[in-house]
């Protein structure tokens, strides 16, 4: 019945009535299918770039031009460099380029700001001013979002090296659904970026692969070069095996909270060392505190929360992960802004945030990161069982009035498993489109 209902919401009939009440259908967004550069068209530059700024375009591949208010050019892309704003007047000039500059961009395009993070402000106003773009980058996203266009601010101590990668994939169809975010770059010596096969050669294990979001990333990773290790439990054995499949990857049936699990991984890794590791593997299970049952409590502390932590803490000190490995931890908006009924589940995703930043910490001297993905409303099976005006309400809750896919979160892993990403250490990032939930 809720499938009946959705056909008929969204056939032409229904979205006619819907136009005529005032309720816009989303607009459809443009996303990444490996076919062409990652940034596609020219990137409008607000002002002729630094010294600095054009050696990372020319790093990243961007082809760029100069903004010229009298000049009919329509583009994918948008680019300010806001590094050197001292005063609070210096943040007129965003109100006067992007008055100008905003019918020129594309639906579904792309803006960037970058900003000097506030913690390498000498001066108090600098300071200031750089925590300004924020909340003018987040009210901007959602304003923007009505085009489908996503807005992100870039924090960096200085405008260098580490920006390519982020830069390039923040420009770019991977972040469709990503909008409204800081990112935080640190300072580093990232590797050599191959933009068409930026993984070849990598070894990636991803748990709970055998379908959604984790087959997702597992195929993503696998388009990016990198051979694929599948980790699902014993019963999805048979679906991760054909999911591995169709990758030319390695399907391995194990519980992620087996004591042994490491030393499964160890047969799977045949002597090699992992070079990424995404965990996936999660579960809900929902119900107030007061009617929580121990076992559900347990269960997805342990799942979610526990083995990971172990998986991780015993891979390390066995020594199977490389020098420059990248682990990625799917977090969850509601970890962030809480759900009722899943204290247990939010509980479990905040502390996934709070383990990645202070792993970060600890990790920061050496070539390897770690970070979280933090999705909101993604369309997969488990969304598929939620009463249609439950699920239309998650959809339209956020700034491009749309659910994700699990492909925009399988590009949030791949941006921080890319070797060109040694800047991103300890992130959060939401993929969500800017989900009011949190905000």
């Amino acid at each position: 019945m809720s499938k009946m209902i959705e056909s008929l919401f969204y056939s032409k009939a229904g979205q006619a009535l819907l136009s005529a009440a005032g309720v816009k259908p989303p607009l459809a967004l443009n996303r990444y299918n490996g076919s062409t550069p990652w940034v596609n068209g020219t990137t409008l530059l607000a002002t002729k770039p630094s010294s600095a700024l054009q050696e990372v375009l020319a790093q990243a591949n961007i082809q760029s031009q100069v903004f010229d208010e009298h000049v009919n050019l329509a583009c994918k892309a948008i680019l300010v460099d806001a590094s050197h704003f001292k005063q609070v007047t210096d943040l007129e000039a965003l109100k006067h380029f992007f008055s100008q500059a905003s019918k020129h961009i594309n639906v579904s395009g792309h803006i960037v700001i970058i900003g000097l993070d506030p913690q390498h402000c000498d001066l108090l106003e600098q300071a200031a001013v750089m925590d300004a773009l924020n909340g003018f980058t987040r009210s901007y996203a959602k304003e923007m979002g009505r085009k489908g266009v996503t807005v992100n601010l870039l924090y960096t101590s200085s405008v260098n090296q580490a920006l390519v990668t982020p830069l390039n994939f923040l420009l770019s169809d991977r972040a469709a659904y990503i909008s409204g975010q800081p990112i935080y770059v640190h300072t580093g010596s990232p590797l050599p970026q191959d933009w068409e096969k930026p993984l070849a050669g990598k070894v990636a294990l991803v748990t709970g692969a055998a379908q959604g979001i984790g087959a997702a990333i597992a195929h993503t990773l696998s388009e990016d070069g990198a051979l694929v290790i599948g980790l699902d439990i014993p019963a999805a054995q048979q679906t991760l095996e054909a999911t591995m499949a169709e990758l030319n990857g390695i399907a391995l049936a194990t519980d992620i909270t087996d004591d042994q699990v490491c030393t499964h991984i160890g047969c799977a890794l045949k002597g090699k060392k992992l070079d990424i590791l995404v965990h996936n593997a999660g579960i809900t299970r929902d119900k107030t505190l007061s009617r929580m049952s121990d076992h559900f409590w347990q269960m997805t502390l342990n799942i979610n929360l526990q083995a990971p932590i172990n998986v991780t803490t015993t891979l390390d000190q066995r020594e199977m992960l490389s020098d420059e490995a990248r682990v990625i931890f799917i977090s969850s908006i509601s970890g962030i802004a809480g759900n009722v009924g899943q204290t247990n589940y939010a509980a479990s995703k905040s502390g996934v945030a709070g383990y990645v930043r202070k792993q970060a910490q600890l990790w920061e001297h050496t070539g390897k990161t770690i970070n979280a993905i933090a999705p909101g409303f993604i369309e997969t099976q488990m969304t598929d069982q939620i009463p249609f005006m439950t699920r239309e309400i998650g959809r339209r809750m956020n700034s491009l009035s749309q659910g994700g896919k699990p492909q925009d979160v399988a590009q949030g892993v791949a941006l921080f498993a890319q070797p060109g990403s040694q800047g991103l250490n300890g992130q959060v990032l939401r993929v969500c489109g800017q989900s009011l939930l949190g905000a």
